[in-house]
């Protein structure tokens, strides 16, 4: 399933261009001096990059617990019906429901320390301004926790967030160069087809839940897995 990061990821950089687009435009680069700007973008997107892994890990530890207690396969499919219903639960509905709103607080402070950082041009900005961005709430960052969590295993969670970060650099460098240049009428198409999407990953989950022994989209190896242990123990 670690392709459907990658895709979340391209698919998700419309989405983040948009809500994390005004962020990136802010970014204090050195335009006049291509390497230092080329290296600060870097630096940058390796911020992004690594909290996204370490969500990722933190993720992937609660799906190994899950795991070893032997409820992979219903962790997946619990997953992909959650990734369904959040995408399909009206905005208005949504909001009224939001159970972030208690780390509002924390996403505000987030983004007071971020506009500090982004009055500064030293060194390590690019890389604080970047993981500080990666902890903004986003929707495509949650269905991407979802799937490192139903990996089940703790370095796959986090290289499943690794890939989706990896999935929005190409847009998100784009936009950070040349500014807002998706059409509108482009961006509505994109973001209409996201939904459809999630709910199609979403899908993926439940099937490979169900060990329907359909090579790569539904293994059954983990029921099989189950049954030699229980034989062993049983001699």
């Amino acid at each position: 399933m670690l392709y459907s990061a990658l895709i979340f990821g391209l698919l998700g950089s419309f989405h983040c261009v948009g809500m994390c687009g005004p962020i990136a435009f802010l970014l204090p680069l050195d335009r006049k001096d291509k390497t230092k700007s080329t290296l600060q973008l870097l630096s940058y997107h390796l911020g992004r990059i690594t909290m996204y892994g370490f969500l990722g890990l933190l993720f992937g530890i609660v799906g190994k617990s899950l795991n070893l207690f032997g409820f992979q396969q219903q962790l997946s499919i619990g997953i992909g019906v959650l990734m369904i219903l959040t995408i399909s639960i009206p905005q208005k509905l949504f909001n009224r429901y939001n159970f972030s709103k208690p780390i509002y607080r924390l996403v505000s402070k987030v983004k007071h320390k971020m506009g500090n950082e982004l009055k500064k041009k030293d060194p390590g900005t690019f890389f604080t301004i970047g993981y500080l961005n990666a902890l903004l709430p986003c929707g495509l960052v949650y269905m991407a926790i979802f799937g490192a969590m139903a990996t089940g295993e703790t370095w796959e969670g986090s290289l499943y967030m690794i890939i989706f970060g990896l999935g929005t650099i190409p847009l998100m460098t784009t936009a950070i160069h040349l500014g807002n240049f998706l059409t509108k009428t482009a961006k509505q198409r994109v973001l209409k087809a996201i939904p459809i999407f999630v709910i199609i990953v979403g899908l993926l989950f439940i099937l490979r839940g169900l060990g329907l022994g359909i090579p790569y989209l539904s293994p059954s190896e983990m029921i099989t897995v189950e049954k030699v242990d229980s034989k062993h123990n049983c001699h």
